[in-house]
Order: C-alpha cells, then structure tokens, then sequence
C-alpha cells in the first residue's frame, strides 16, 4: 500500500494550534509505520516554510523529523513533492532521512495504475505572477546568496517569503464555479485522464478536498490538515481515501 497526505503547513499560525497539527502529524506517521505501507507521500507543504543550511535547519519541527526517520529506518519509502511554501530543500531529507525529494511532479506506477502526482502549485489559471516567483525563489543563484545570509535571518527570510506565497494564494478562486472545478487544477487533473491516459491524478495545494471522476480516471485533490476532516489517500488494490482522528 502506498499512503498520500498533503499540506500540514506545520508552524502555520497560533503556536499552541500549529504544536497540536504537528502531534497529528507524528500520531499519522505512526499509523503509516504500523500498517502494511509500502511508500509514503508527501504532496508538499509539510511545512509552512522550509530553508535548510548544510548543518543547520529549522528547530521547531524536530518530532515530526524523527518521526520521518523512524518510519524510513522501518523500511518505508518516502517521497517529498516540494511545495510552494517548503521549497527551500538541500540534501537534508536524502542524506539524513533516506528520502527523495522531487522538485516538480512525478509520474509513476503504482499497483497497475499509471499514478500522476503534483503539489498543484503552478496549475492555476493565469498563474504566470506565481511560476515567475517559483522560478526566482527556487533558483540555484538565489539559494545560494539566500544561505549567506545567517541562519536566524534565513530562516526567517524563508517564513516571509511563505506568507508572500500564501497571500498570492489566497487571491485565487480556488472553491471554483463549478463543483470540483478548482482554479485550473481540476481541468490540469482532467487532461491528464482524458488525454494522456492516467488512471489516477493526485494534487494538494488547493485546500479544498475533491475527489471526482472523468472517464476511466479518477481525480483526488487530498484538501489540507490545516483543518479538520484530515484525510489521507491509501492506493493499494484498491484506492481509499481516509479521515485520520
């Protein structure tokens, strides 16, 4: 079985929220180690921000980390789709966690299905102002000055430029005027099934939960852990989509 989760935006908002949306987290990975999970996803967003030095990364998600390394050294497979918020990656996750981390979308075969898997980001309509700012912030020129600067204003750095991201975010129409039409990531969904041949499409970014049909494909967008339901998506011989209480 392979699980699928996306956007916990962990350190996102009040301190004491964001610490309760983390021990979800850590009791989720712990769900995942003890089933019959073959692969983990991460759809992006993990985290609100992430910026990474080579020996220094942010302190405060130090449980959900050790949880990530437990369940690898457990012998489960992690795959990471950056985000738009956690895009500030080294080699952290590789080197320390055994995961791979994949700068953009990712396609696969997964228990006889041609499986395409996408954060979301980028997917809007008319969302040039956005890939613009990806193609800055996730430059190897840009990184490289950005980790000159010392890690408390780096990170820092990296937090404000997550809210930056979010409130060009917010600006989209993202609830969409048809059911499941959701800003351009529904109709990339739908292409991808109709037109390409994949059986399953699988995103997150939106923050709104779809899960809808075209053709012989299916389209699940996993909504957020920001709120309650928390779901997650189990693909295995058969495709489950769950509530983690």
């Amino acid at each position: 079985m392979e699980f699928f989760f996306s956007d916990a935006h962990l350190g996102l908002g009040d301190p004491r929220k964001a610490r309760e949306r983390e021990r979800d987290v850590v009791r989720f990975l712990e769900h995942v180690g003890q089933s019959d999970a073959e692969r983990l996803w991460i759809v992006g967003d993990l985290f609100d921000y992430w910026f990474e030095y080579r020996s220094v990364i942010p302190r405060a998600f130090v449980r959900t980390i050790g949880s990530l390394a437990a369940l690898a050294d457990a012998g489960v497979t992690i795959e990471y789709l950056m985000g738009n918020h956690d895009f500030g990656h080294r080699d952290f996750f590789e080197q320390e966690i055994g995961a791979t981390v994949h700068p953009g979308d990712v396609e696969r075969e997964i228990h006889g299905r041609r499986v395409y898997i996408s954060h979301g980001d980028g997917k809007a309509f008319n969302d040039r102002g956005y890939l613009l700012l990806k193609k800055v912030l996730r430059a190897r020129s840009s990184n490289r000055l950005w980790r000159l600067l010392h890690p408390d204003i780096g990170i820092g750095v990296a937090a404000r430029a997550s809210r930056k991201s979010r409130d060009h975010t917010n600006r989209k129409n993202y609830d969409g005027l048809e059911p499941g039409e959701i800003d351009g990531l529904a109709t990339f969904a739908q292409k991808k099934i109709e037109e390409e041949g994949f059986d399953l499409v699988v995103m997150g970014h939106s923050h709104s939960f779809v899960d809808r049909e075209y053709g012989k494909g299916r389209y699940i967008n996993l909504g957020d852990w920001v709120k309650a339901p928390k779901r997650y998506l189990i693909v295995g011989e058969t495709i489950s989509v769950e509530v983690f209480e």
